[in-house]
């Protein structure tokens, strides 16, 4: 590629509009006031459009999106989903699985979204065919977006006698990013645990958790993750996704869990969407909204993420792939304060780059890849509240979706 030079940008840190020089191999090389730059560069004006790192989705199911009328979950709930699922997967090709894959990144890719880490269900129903058809995808798409694969086992896969471990071996042989599993719904959640720690050490991999996703504060695995986390010594390697249980917690007893993780270097991936949407069905009153606790966690300095995890499949019905609109839903859900826009937009951009171990290259800064979303918003605040529609997206120095 060519190197290319943006005038005129809106970017946090500076109080005037800057230049942004994007070298040949897609790095920012230079943000300065009025650069000079010779004939030959590309050049394009900015008039005053933000420039922000383009968005990073920490949690998604590509294996399963956009199966909703094939998939009926008329219940509503998790396990209604999980059951109805369990029958598509049995049926399903890898074509089919690339194909609804390749709409749903397409759609991200137009709203901002750069890098997506994706669950890929490993079963009896599934077998490894999602690893394989979302590795594959992933090789193919470099050039546009950063995918990473999580090894999902959950269903049949964490029940007794399953080859639970071999599974988890064979993923990791097929190229999967980050081992992950559901404890809760296993016969035997702490040896599910302890096989994933393993996994993730002898592979050298880490570590992304289905944590507790439901309301029943008698029954949840949080010490027992901060505990294997801290004997493996993999601070920052380990996510807990979900973690809705916290929520039920007394505020003393959840306190501990903040506590534990802070300490122990856990990252938070919180789903508006999918918990507002399974979680509480069987209330009487006073309907719960099913996230964990946010605020809480943030102030502890815990990492906290939000994330789209399933659009237009029987876990999440709607969904057009905006991380900005989800960004929003963090915010009212997970009860932020009405001036924390701006750490809304973290949620979605700094927080999961962090989690997903992207950080070293991200951002709007000399060196950083040139992942890049343009739009016209005064600050990031403003970009979260309005959602503009028209963004222009850049990947690796390349505009992938919109126009300069």
């Amino acid at each position: 590629m060519s190197a290319l030079l943006l005038r005129g940008a809106r970017v946090a840190g500076h109080d005037r509009p800057v230049d942004l020089l994007i070298g040949d191999r897609g790095r920012i090389e230079r943000i300065a006031p009025a650069i000079e730059a010779g004939s030959d560069i590309k050049s394009a004006d900015l008039k005053g459009r933000l420039v922000v790192p383009g968005l990073i989705d920490a949690h998604q199911h590509l294996d399963k999106t956009r199966t909703l009328r094939a998939v009926k979950n008329p219940e509503g709930t998790l396990m209604g989903a999980i059951a109805a699922f369990a029958r598509y997967a049995e049926r399903m090709s890898a074509e089919d699985i690339t194909a609804r894959a390749e709409r749903t990144m397409a759609a991200c890719l137009e709203r901002g979204t750069v890098a997506i880490r994706t669950h890929a269900n490993v079963d009896p129903e599934a077998k490894l065919r999602g690893v394989e058809a979302l590795v594959a995808l992933r090789e193919r798409s470099r050039d546009r977006m950063r995918l990473q694969v999580v090894a999902f086992l959950t269903g049949g896969g964490t029940k007794a006698g399953a080859p639970s471990d071999e599974w988890l071996e064979e993923a990791m042989r097929l190229g999967a990013d980050v081992v992950g599993l559901n404890p809760n719904h296993g016969d035997r959640p702490l040896e599910l645990l302890d096989l994933a720690f393993a996994v993730a050490e002898r592979h050298g991999k880490p570590i992304d958790l289905h944590l507790d996703e439901h309301l029943d504060a008698a029954h949840t695995y949080f010490h027992a993750v901060v505990e294997r986390t801290n004997a493996h010594g993999m601070a920052g390697k380990v996510v807990a996704s979900h973690c809705s249980a916290l929520s039920a917690l007394e505020p003393r007893e959840a306190a501990r869990v903040v506590d534990g993780f802070a300490r122990a270097g856990i990252g938070v991936v919180t789903l508006p969407a999918a918990n507002l949407f399974l979680q509480g069905r069987d209330a009487a009153k006073l309907t719960p909204r099913g996230l964990t606790r946010v605020t809480e966690l943030q102030r502890a300095g815990v990492p906290v993420a939000a994330a789209s995890d399933n659009i237009q499949d029987p876990f999440v019905p709607p969904g057009s792939g905006d991380l900005l609109e989800i960004a929003r839903w963090a915010l009212l859900a997970g009860h932020l304060g009405s001036n924390d826009l701006g750490l809304a937009y973290e949620m979605v951009t700094t927080a999961p780059a962090r989690l997903l171990g992207l950080a070293e290259d991200y951002g709007v800064r000399p060196g950083a890849r040139a992942d890049l979303l343009i739009a016209e918003a005064e600050d990031t605040a403003d970009l979260v509240a309005s959602g503009p529609l028209a963004r222009t997206v850049l990947v690796n120095g390349r505009v992938v979706a919109g126009s300069l």
